[in-house]
């Protein structure tokens, strides 16, 4: 019989609603058990009968809880996770993976320390979008990637008060771990860093704005995002020796689950906005799309926590994500490249 895995989520904001509690429930063998929240109404709104403790030792204190789900706070991600660890508890951290390289390191050494499963939620690896580039690079049909650029833009002229946009590094924190994961998926460590990040709203407190190249020896990888941008909807451009590929449209999977649906269904993860391939001879195909599933994150996640499959994102995967991101600040900063 399978073992079931007791859940505690730390934070029903928007990731504990939408990008954790769903794909919990939907995965064999899980069962959520727990929410960390100072506001319960919130949390039975989404999940009626659910239990909610009001602080994460509380949430530690409760049997059957096999596994924490941290997704409060920045600032708090690495002394949540800390003290799930050194409570015996396998840990998923919400990106970014901790508000500095240092506290990630830190969590990850109390980790290996303490002999639990350390996995970091970088579900943008199961983007319609990008598996379907994944496809297209593995069958050959970009040739020799040249240049990279990957988009996250935005329509949000009026800075928000929420504590997201007041984080110190802004949207590179928030978006870049994005980027940054999909871009070491593809191609590993760059060797260099070169970065332009600022606050250009009028009365952002914090940066809305990134352009980031990362330099490797034979392509360059740009990665971009602005909340400024009314035409939004560019997310790929992608050149290589044997042809281009362009994407426009975000994976769905996000907006469903905000707007409450659950993930299930034939439908599921579907992209209807087919890239357009462009190949030597100068030819343009429309190219549909891979089926988006973050469920697979999450059964992959059961599947390591009972030792039957390999971490679907490990600790020194996402450490090397807060190199980059700590190699773009500096590189901003002092205005230069940065070898992370």
């Amino acid at each position: 019989m399978m073992q079931e895995i007791g859940v505690g989520l730390i934070g029903y904001g928007l990731g504990g609603r939408a990008f954790h509690a769903p794909y919990v429930l939907a995965t064999p063998g899980m069962a959520l058990r727990a929410v960390v929240s100072r506001d319960p109404a919130k949390v039975h709104a989404g999940l009626p009968g659910m239990q909610v403790v009001p602080d994460v030792d509380a949430l530690l204190a409760l049997p059957g809880i096999d596994l924490v789900i941290v997704c409060s706070p920045d600032e708090l991600h690495a002394d949540h996770a800390i003290a799930a660890l050194r409570a015996g508890k396998h840990v998923l951290v919400d990106k970014p993976f901790a508000a500095t390289l240092a506290d990630a390191r830190r969590v990850a050494a109390e980790a290996e320390g303490a002999g639990r499963l350390l996995a970091i939620f970088q579900n943008r690896r199961w983007d319609a979008d990008f598996r379907t580039l994944r496809r297209l690079i593995a069958e050959g049909r970009l040739g020799e990637i040249i240049q990279f650029e990957s988009h996250f833009d935005r329509w949000r002229p009026i800075p928000a008060t929420s504590w997201k946009d007041a984080r110190a590094a802004g949207i590179w924190q928030d978006l870049g771990p994005h980027l940054i994961d999909q871009a070491l998926c593809l191609f590993g460590k760059p060797e260099g860093v070169s970065a332009d990040i600022a606050a250009l709203r009028e009365g952002a407190v914090s940066p809305d704005y990134f352009h980031v190249t990362l330099r490797y020896p034979r392509h360059r990888v740009l990665l971009h995002a602005t909340k400024q941008a009314a035409a939004h909807g560019l997310r790929f451009v992608v050149h290589g020796t044997g042809g281009s590929w362009i994407k426009s449209g975000t994976d769905g999977q996000e907006a469903a689950t905000v707007a409450g649906q659950r993930p299930e269904g034939a439908d599921w993860g579907v992209d209807p906005q087919p890239g357009d391939l462009t190949d030597a001879a100068g030819d343009t195909h429309m190219v549909m799309n891979e089926r988006g599933d973050y469920r697979l994150f999450w059964q992959a996640l059961a599947d390591a926590i009972r030792g039957e499959g390999a971490n679907p994102v490990p600790a020194d995967e996402a450490i090397a994500v807060m190199e980059i991101l700590e190699a773009g600040l500096r590189s901003s900063a002092e205005r230069r490249e940065i070898r992370p």
